[in-house]
């Protein structure tokens, strides 16, 4: 039988709301970093529900998520070309 991983930090557990509803969520950062993530997604699913005041729970989710994505697919080519400008200033 293999080893057993131990964790390097203890799971944190928080309730959150997102979108009227409650959920538990458990991770490896702090509660507080649980809630800011939670409060985020929340606010994203708002503003698509405000913008598509018709749109079932679950369109607004899928919505909120591809936002939420298109944002972090933005961020991710904004670092990669900071990156890039770093490596190409050090050899100079």
């Amino acid at each position: 039988m293999g080893e057993q991983k131990e964790k390097n930090q203890e799971q944190s557990r928080v309730t959150v709301t997102i979108m009227d509803q409650k959920y538990v969520i458990k991770g490896g950062e702090s509660p507080k970093y649980l809630e800011k993530v939670a409060n985020y997604v929340d606010r994203k699913m708002h503003e698509v529900s405000r913008n598509n005041s018709k749109l079932q729970p679950l369109k607004v989710a899928v919505l909120a998520a591809l936002n939420i994505a298109d944002e972090l697919n933005k961020l991710q080519e904004d670092y990669d070309d900071l990156i890039r400008l770093i490596e190409e200033e050090k050899k100079s």
